[in-house]
Formats: C-alpha cells, sequence, structure tokens
C-alpha cells in the first residue's frame, strides 16, 4: 500500500469527520424539539434509534449492487465486538444519559459530554497505540475551553446526574476504541448496522422492561413525524461516523466531531434568534481547536494502514 493512497484515504477520513460535524450539529438541535414533542427522552430514543436501523439496513439491502458491502463476522470474537459496540454504544449509554440530563444541570451535562474527546484520545494512545504530538493536546484543549464557554462554564460539583453523564461518555469512548478495532477488518456498514440493529433491541427490552412499552406505541402523528426526521439523520451520522473512523485516527475524527458545536450555534441564531455575540469568542476557540486537528491529520504522515469501508 502506498504512502499516496493512505493520504488519501486518510483525507477522505477527515472529509468525512467534518460532514459527520454537520450532521452532529443539525441533529442536536432538533433532538432538542423531538423529546419534547414526545415527552419520554428514553421512548423516544428507543424509536429514533429503531428507524435508523431501519434506515441502515434499508441502505444497504438497496445499495449492494453499488458497492455496499457487509463484511461477515469471523470468529467469536468479532461477534461479541460488534454486540458490544451494540450495548455500550447504541443502548445503555443513550439510558445513562437522558436519565442524567433529568438529574443535571445542561450547562454541566454538554460539557461531560463533549469530554469525549479526552477520553478517546487517552485510550487511542494506550490501546491503539496512535501518536499524538503536543499539538494534538493543545488543539485538544482549544475545544475543550471553547466547549466549555459556549456552555455557559463548568462547576466542581458532582452529583449523581453527572455521574450518569459521566459514565455515558466513558462508555461511548470504549465504543470508539473497540470500532476502531474490529473497523481493521470489517467494513464500516457492518459495524454500523451492529451498533444500531443490536442497541435498537437493547433499548426495546429496556422500555418494555420498565413498564413504557405503551408509550412507544401511542405516539401521535406529529409524535412520529419528528421520530422519523431524526431517525434518517441518525442513520446518516452512524454511516458518515464509522466510514470516518474506518480512514482515519480516532483521535482525529473524534475531535472534529466537537464542532458540531458551531452548526447548533447556527442554527440557534437563526431559528431562535439567539445572539451570537457573546458566544463569538468561544465558537472561534472551538473552530481554531478543529481546524488545528485537520491541519495535523493532513499533513501527517500514514502511520497505520486503511480499514475495510
Amino acid at each position: 500500500m502506498t504512502n499516496t493512497l493512505l493520504t488519501r484515504t486518510r483525507r477522505t477520513g477527515l472529509m468525512l469527520a467534518l460532514l459527520t460535524a454537520v450532521i452532529s450539529g443539525f441533529a442536536i438541535f432538533l433532538n432538542g424539539y423531538g423529546v419534547k414533542a414526545v415527552g419520554n427522552a428514553t421512548v423516544y430514543t428507543t424509536a429514533k434509534n429503531v428507524v435508523a436501523a431501519l434506515v441502515l439496513f434499508g441502505v444497504v439491502a438497496a445499495g449492494r449492487a453499488r458497492g455496499v458491502t457487509v463484511s461477515r463476522p469471523h470468529g467469536r470474537a468479532q461477534w461479541w465486538g460488534l454486540i458490544a459496540v451494540g450495548v455500550i454504544g447504541g443502548s445503555v449509554p443513550f439510558v445513562l444519559f437522558f436519565e442524567g440530563l433529568a438529574r443535571a444541570s445542561s450547562t454541566q451535562a454538554a460539557f461531560l459530554n463533549k469530554t469525549l474527546v479526552v477520553w478517546v484520545a487517552l485510550l487511542a494512545v494506550v490501546v491503539l497505540k496512535e501518536r499524538l504530538q503536543v499539538w494534538h493536546w493543545i488543539a485538544i484543549g482549544l475545544l475543550l475551553v471553547g466547549q466549555a464557554g459556549l456552555s455557559g462554564g463548568f462547576t466542581a460539583s458532582i452529583a449523581s446526574g453527572e455521574l450518569l453523564i459521566l459514565a455515558a461518555t466513558l462508555l461511548w469512548a470504549i465504543e470508539v476504541v473497540v470500532a476502531k478495532r474490529l473497523l481493521g477488518s470489517l467494513s464500516s456498514w457492518t459495524v454500523g448496522l451492529a451498533r444500531m440493529g443490536f442497541g435498537s433491541v437493547a433499548l426495546i427490552g429496556w422500555v418494555l422492561a420498565t413498564g413504557s412499552g405503551a408509550a412507544l406505541l401511542t405516539m401521535d402523528a406529529a409524535q412520529w413525524g419528528w421520530v422519523l426526521l431524526t431517525g434518517v439523520i441518525l442513520a446518516g451520522y452512524v454511516a458518515t461516523w464509522f466510514a470516518a473512523l474506518a480512514r482515519a485516527q480516532a483521535v482525529d475524527v473524534t475531535a472534529v466531531l466537537v464542532l458540531a458545536a458551531l452548526i447548533t450555534a447556527g442554527l440557534n441564531a437563526v431559528v431562535n434568534r439567539t445572539p451570537l455575540a457573546p458566544q463569538l469568542g468561544w465558537l472561534l476557540m472551538l473552530a481554531a481547536g478543529g481546524t488545528l486537528v485537520c491541519a495535523l491529520a493532513w499533513r501527517r504522515a500514514p502511520q497505520e494502514l486503511p480499514a475495510a469501508a
């Protein structure tokens, strides 16, 4: 495999990560309306994830003739890895996050969730043996400080809600590392289907076990409209996210994902007329951190073989 091809693959991964960040920015904005329309955050998440899983299965079924590939897992290790991605990425963290969000302040919740890049960076260095420069840590610092500013700051108090959100974030960080390992031999479509398929089954089981099954089946047309819209967007997020992760370093694509806050801030300014001026400095800090990560990854000499996509 030539260095030129490796470089092209890595840069494609970065572009896909930027697309994922744009999708995420819209998703964060729209999910706020969707969860309010449904009323029950866990029911909303379950329905949305099921829609995303069905969309991904439909895309794969229709796209096989056009090069969409699904790898067959070999051995128990890969099957368990895919199940782990579904459980620790596509189900349990969502329950923890929304339970925590009900108890924690929204500002602290937003900041804790954005610490994902820190945990992924630490795990990537130890487990994946990814190489980080000093500039990577500077970029991560800019992203964290910028997000903290947008979130209105962060206090040192940690209550049960914050602990649940932190636990969800740590699980998502572990999912990134597990998925990156699987993407060395499985296609991104395979991992994406596993995340949403196994995750949806687990979420449906949780909803039924907690007695919320009736709420899942009695949503009205307006509620289903929000579920369908955000479910399709989630499918796009999952497809581009795992495709990016298959091609570039885990820490790079996770850092780029923080830039979703720029899109969400722009949407809030246009739709809700939220003034951007008070946030401009923090937004510029986020943009600087994201630009630095992209520049480092774009110019860096290839260090790993591209995964199956």
